[in-house]
């Protein structure tokens, strides 16, 4: 680090969890963000102004003036934009020590391999069925650390599934591919605007919790969010041992498959 990155991340070279080593793991680390909506707006923010080095930040969709209400990463100005390219904008202005590659499609299965692979933490910040069970075949085939958020209406939730360990769940354990999203989008169901920053900004620190080589206290847990009677609950999140994805005889791009052809078979316009 130079004098200006010293200065510019005293108050985490401050917390002894962190000191100068930790801080140089942020600037060395490298998370995929797939997503940069309600969720991935502040994660991707908070991140990157905490110092990540690398961010690659994947969404397909433009940004919509609806999305202003809660998506705080972008602006009026880029109304229209692809969101990846909208995110990297912001993020060069708060911080330039941090490299962002915008992915501006929507990645499927095959993208998602090569993706995750080249990452040290992954963060699901995307808003259908079938994307999220892909991020988790491909993080359980890669053994990368998965970062999951999710919220709709007034309740939200929050779950680490660190494949780096053995005997630990994965998210097919918690939500098996058995059906598709039903339609639970914002465009349809709404979403409290606060809501997403709350559970986007806890997605950021457990992911730079997770760079910096610390065990994140939410691994193999569900923190759950109501945001209308200020209510939070953990449930233990117990690992399947016949699991599709992670258990011995598990099959992860048919679980991926499965999951796709349910979203298809419920498709609802966003």
């Amino acid at each position: 680090m130079d004098d200006r990155q010293l200065i510019r991340y005293s108050r985490h070279i401050m917390l002894d969890p962190i000191d100068i080593e930790g801080q140089q793991r942020l600037l060395d680390g490298h998370v995929l963000m797939v997503g940069a909506g309600g969720l991935g707006a502040p994660a991707g923010l908070y991140m990157a102004s905490a110092g990540v080095g690398r961010l690659t930040i994947c969404d397909g969709d433009e940004v919509d003036l609806t999305n202003l209400q809660r998506q705080i990463i972008h602006r009026e100005a880029t109304v229209g934009v692809n969101k990846a390219e909208s995110a990297r904008r912001a993020i060069a202005e708060i911080n330039p020590d941090c490299h962002v590659e915008p992915v501006q499609q929507r990645v499927g299965p095959e993208d998602l391999a090569a993706l995750v692979a080249a990452a040290d933490v992954v963060v699901d910040c995307c808003d259908n069925f079938a994307t999220r069970h892909a991020i988790n075949a491909a993080c359980v085939t890669q053994g990368k650390p998965l970062v999951s958020g999710a919220g709709i209406r007034f309740s939200g939730q929050v779950a680490v599934f660190d494949r780096r360990k053995q005997g630990g769940p994965c998210y097919h354990c918690l939500f098996p591919a058995v059906g598709g999203d039903d339609g639970e989008r914002c465009a349809v169901m709404g979403v409290f605007a606060p809501l997403v920053g709350v559970i986007g900004t806890l997605q950021a620190a457990e992911a730079i919790r997770l760079l910096l080589g610390q065990d994140s206290p939410l691994d193999g847990q569900l923190v759950l969010f109501d945001a209308q009677s200020m209510d939070w609950h953990k449930i233990r999140i117990n690992r399947d041992e016949a699991c599709r994805v992670c258990g011995a005889n598990g099959d992860p791009a048919a679980v991926v498959q499965a999951a796709i052809d349910a979203q298809n078979a419920c498709q609802v316009d966003d």
